[in-house]
């Protein structure tokens, strides 16, 4: 294999936990290397040189300079941090700014995102085409728009090239640009067509990693399926059914020793699967921190993430007082959209001793939620994969979800028949809308007070695999499939 006996894969995102964080996003590139080491697979993972990060290195290496770099010189940098092996492009005159990865500290997007995140793909093709003779991969893994053009970079380039993968973690979100960018971005004219970069008049760096990737990945298998469809492929619908013969939907983890309710340090009261009483403390604890009133004898319901119409957010607020009358209290931890955000609080404000919001994302918190909840809601319109309902497995806490996506892959239904079989770990609902969703709420208040059935769904979503072991494997075996050239098979 070329760079060594190993395979090896560059992995190409713009965030990594626990450097820099927006979203799940940066919990899957964090976890999955280690997991990936242990199928024989050496993983380097090359992000943007944020400040944030670029304050974390300790003892980097200087392994290549680019004299000029859309804009100004930049340096790839070499280190260790926190367990994972990285690659840091560091480009002061794209990264070296305040305010987040995608945005300033006004929620505005930067106005040179096209060019930030292109270099981001310049230079994950150079380092797949050799520049730094260590570490020569031999699958370059794009992650989301952001790393889009790493593929269309490789594939211009002609060969010999590195194989490529494409994984998107969000169909929604395209990194859509103005076509006036082709000779700018340093693509040939001819890469503005169908079959390459073009998007309905714009250039679209998820449209061109999913276009020219030797493979594609999504972060669930029905999410592989739903997005082949109108109603969830986001324009893209025609170009995934096209290319179906290298999608392929692999379901992600969490990282098992971060959310781990027996050794989790912001519980106060930890606990496992044999000592399931324990989590009483930590839902007193979680009732005294938000303002509810203390009783264990009340259903309480979380929400821990992103405030947005995609996340059913709207149908939630909505049903708020079908919940309230059903005698459950509600805390919710999260930030999104001004609109949400407001309602939320002004709801918690109404009826405070039963209705708490946190706006904001607090770790320990979230922590806190997890460990302290009776169940997790997420109504989620369109969900790819969701990490916060493996947490809630892994921590007893009931999910509360919609029948789509990767909320579909990982949460069995309480039916009476699955109860009976021993296999019922949550709660589903379809469709998503406010009824179906006050009748899965419903249906969860019964079941908590059938105390004895509610502890069996406990003890049922708490042995479920979350972890990254299995992911791993289907990982390394389509990196391995695609080197050699062989037909890839579903996860």
């Amino acid at each position: 294999m070329r760079g060594g006996a190993g395979l090896r894969v560059l992995s190409v995102a713009s965030e990594v936990f626990p450097l820099v964080k927006t979203g799940g996003l940066a919990d899957v590139i964090g976890a999955l290397p280690p997991a990936l080491a242990k199928e024989g697979v050496a993983v380097r993972t090359l992000v943007p040189g944020y400040p944030a990060v670029i304050h974390a290195l300790r003892d980097a290496d200087d392994v290549h300079s680019f004299a000029a770099l859309h804009g100004g010189p930049a340096r790839l940098l070499a280190a260790s941090v926190a367990g994972l092996d990285l690659f840091v492009l560091d480009a002061p005159h794209l990264y070296s700014r305040p305010g987040g990865p995608y945005a300033g500290a006004d929620g505005i997007d930067w106005p040179d995102n096209a060019l930030r995140f292109a270099a981001l793909g310049a230079c994950a093709a150079a380092i797949g085409r050799g520049c730094v003779a260590t570490f020569v991969p031999d699958v370059v893994h794009a992650h989301d728009w952001q790393a889009g053009l790493a593929p269309a970079y490789l594939h211009y380039g002609g060969a010999p090239r590195p194989r490529t993968v494409m994984t998107v973690h969000n169909l929604a979100f395209q990194g859509q640009f103005p076509a006036t960018m082709l000779a700018a971005l340093g693509l040939p004219p001819h890469a503005y067509a169908l079959e390459g970069v073009e998007y309905f008049g714009n250039i679209s760096y998820l449209k061109a990693g999913l276009a020219l990737a030797d493979a594609i990945t999504t972060v669930s298998p029905n999410y592989a399926s739903e997005i082949r469809t109108p109603e969830f492929g986001m324009g893209l619908d025609g170009l995934l059914r096209h290319r179906s013969a290298v999608l392929t939907g692999i379901l992600n983890g969490i990282d098992t020793d971060h959310w781990n309710p027996a050794t989790d340090p912001h519980l106060p009261s930890r606990f496992n699967a044999k000592r399931l009483a324990l989590r009483a403390g930590n839902k007193a604890a979680l009732q005294g921190r938000m303002g509810l009133a203390i009783n264990p004898a009340v259903p309480l319901f979380g929400v821990v993430g992103r405030l947005t119409w995609q996340k059913g957010m709207d149908l939630l607020h909505d049903a708020l007082p079908t919940l309230v009358a059903l005698g459950a209290q509600f805390v919710l931890i999260g930030s999104g959209d001004g609109a949400f955000e407001d309602a939320f609080a002004a709801a918690a404000r109404r009826d405070p001793l039963r209705v708490a919001a946190n706006i904001g994302y607090d770790e320990a918190l979230a922590h806190l939620v997890q460990g302290g909840c009776d169940a997790l809601v997420m109504p989620s319109r369109f969900e790819p994969c969701g990490l916060t309902q493996q947490c809630a497995l892994r921590y007893g806490t009931i999910p509360v979800v919609s029948r789509v996506g990767g909320l579909s892959d990982t949460v069995v239904d309480a039916t009476e028949m699955a109860l009976a079989a021993g296999a019922g770990t949550g709660v589903m609902f379809a469709p998503v809308t406010q009824d179906a969703l006050e009748l899965a709420l419903e249906r969860t208040v019964r079941l908590w007070h059938q105390r004895p059935t509610w502890h069996r769904m406990q003890l049922h979503a708490m042995a479920v695999d979350v972890g990254w072991s299995r992911p791993a494997k289907h990982y390394a075996r389509m990196y391995r499939d695609i080197v050699a050239g062989r037909p890839q098979k579903p996860a």
